[in-house]
This record gives structure tokens, sequence and C-alpha cells, in this order.
């Protein structure tokens, strides 16, 4: 076992040795790989922070209840919470409602005037207790029987759309990450031939000495695996100057809208999993071109 690992560790040295005898050539096949793993890579992470980012804005599948002018809000409200189904309510009244609207709607004083004769309804937003589409569309339909409810106004469709276009999202990173995964085999794959055939007169000398497949293609592998890491680090890299770069618009954002929201890169575990998976794609786009190579006349 121990003369298997210095075997292991003689190539994987040497391997690191032929990466410093050509830094040229070896930062070139990096670089191109971690520009193609980048942007798969970034559209995943920017679509976890737009979830993120909207998971906030509303309570999913809330519903805002309109009461009607001159019910009484009081038992209005009491028979809303009496609904099946319905989880929380809360009461905005016509005064709180008129303030909300002058502060955000930035009119200021001149919303100020609607006080006396304030058009604004009472509203009970309510939070179902299932926020399946289902679910909320019959209750929906439940509050508007409701005595003193005017109308009911529900947030299902935005989530809806949302949702799909955030579905959508996460199978185009699919479909792009899986072509570009083939572009890097590909990559590496031309890499390793090259490799191959210019040491084509060592590999058949080793050959005939009764050096076997395996030990072969020891080497190519590792230098494989080695340059889709590498190139997974570099596209880590990539996209972490990228969010640098996006810091300070998103911070004029932040004092524009009141907000407090900041870029969340790759954590631990994604960004091993990109690592592992440059390593894997790399290692098996040299498999095949070594494969092929030793199946092939010219060694």
């Amino acid at each position: 076992m121990k003369a298997y690992l210095t075997r292991h560790m003689q190539v994987f040295m040497r391997t690191l040795g032929d990466f410093a005898r050509s830094p040229t050539a070896t930062l070139l096949t990096v670089v191109l790989i971690g520009v193609t793993l980048v942007l798969p890579i970034g559209l995943y992470v920017g679509l976890s922070n737009l979830q993120r980012l909207t998971a906030g804005w509303q309570p999913r599948g809330s519903l805002s209840v309109y009461l009607a002018k001159g019910a009484p809000n009081t038992a209005t409200i009491a028979a809303i919470r009496q609904v099946p189904g319905v989880a929380t309510v809360r009461y905005i009244s016509p005064a709180e409602g008129l303030r909300e609207f002058s502060a955000t709607s930035g009119l200021g004083a001149a919303a100020v005037a609607f006080r006396h004769h304030n058009p604004l309804p009472g509203v009970a937003v309510v939070t179902p207790r299932g926020g399946t589409p289902a679910k909320v569309a019959r209750l929906a339909t439940e509050l508007k029987a409701v005595p003193g409810v005017a109308h009911v106004q529900s947030n299902l469709a935005w989530i809806e759309r949302l949702d799909a276009a955030l579905a959508l999202g996460h199978r185009l990173v699919v479909i792009l990450a899986t072509a570009l995964g083939l572009a890097l085999i590909l990559i590496i794959g031309n890499t390793t031939r090259a490799a191959v055939a210019s040491r084509a007169d060592e590999i058949a000398v080793v050959g005939l000495v009764g050096g076997t497949n395996a030990f072969i293609r020891r080497p190519f592998l590792y230098a494989g695996a080695l340059t889709g890491g590498l190139g997974a680090l570099c596209a880590l890299i990539l996209l972490e100057v990228a969010f640098l770069a996006l810091d300070g618009p998103i911070a004029a954002l932040d004092r524009a809208y009141g907000a407090h929201y900041h870029l969340l890169g790759p954590d631990l575990s994604q960004a091993l999993g990109l690592l592992g998976g440059g390593a894997l794609l790399g290692w098996l786009g040299a498999r095949i071109a070594v494969g092929r190579a030793l199946r092939s006349s010219r060694i």
C-alpha cells in the first residue's frame, strides 16, 4: 500500500513539474476552463440570491382582504379569524393605511389633505395556514363570502409567475452547465491528445518494457484532473471578482431603497462541489483522450 501511494505521489509531483515547465500554456488552459465554468455557476448563484431576495418581500400566498366602507371592522375581523385555514390576521386601519401611503408614495403633505376624508378602506392581511395554490385559492373564495368584505386580492398570481421563472432559470442553468461541461471535456481531451502525441516515443518504449496501460494513463489522468480542478478554482476567483465589482452598485441601491441586502457567493459545499466537478470532468476528458490514443496504431 505504501509503495502504491508513493508511486501516485511521484506521478503527482511530476505533473506539477510539467505544469511549471510550461506555465504559459498551463495558465491559458486553466483560464479558458475558468471562463467556461464561471457562467453556469454565476447564473446559479445569481438565481439563489434572487430567491433569497424575493422570499422576504411578502408572506407567500398572503391575501389582502379589503373591508367594505361603513362595515363594523371589529366584527368583520373577528369573522375573518374564524374562517378555517386562516393562520394570522393583521389589520391595517384606514388611518394607518394613509400614513403608509404618504410615507411610501412620496406625496407627503399632499396625502395629509385626505385626513378629513380618507378614501382608503380598512385592510386585513391574511396569512393562510397552508401555502399551496389550491388552499390559497379556496381560502380566498371563503373570505369573499364573509359579511363586510368588499374585495379579496391574492398575491398568488405573481408568486406562481416568479416560481415559474425561477424554475425556468434553474433548468437553463442545468442545460448550460451540461453543454459547457462537455466543452470542458473536449478542451482537456484535446490538450491531453497533444500531450500524448508529443510523448509517443516515450509511451512506445514504456509499452515495450512491460508498462501497463494503467501505468501509461496515470500521469495524463493526474494532469487532466489537476487542470480541471485549477480551472474550477479560477472560476471561483472570477466569480468573487465579479461580486466585488457589483458591491458598489448594490450598495447604492441599498441606500436608495433603504434595504439591507448583500450578495452571497457559493458556500463551502458548493465551492467544493465545483472543484470536485471540475477535477472529475478533467479526469474524464483525459481518460477518453488517452484511451483513444492507446487504441490507435500511432503509439
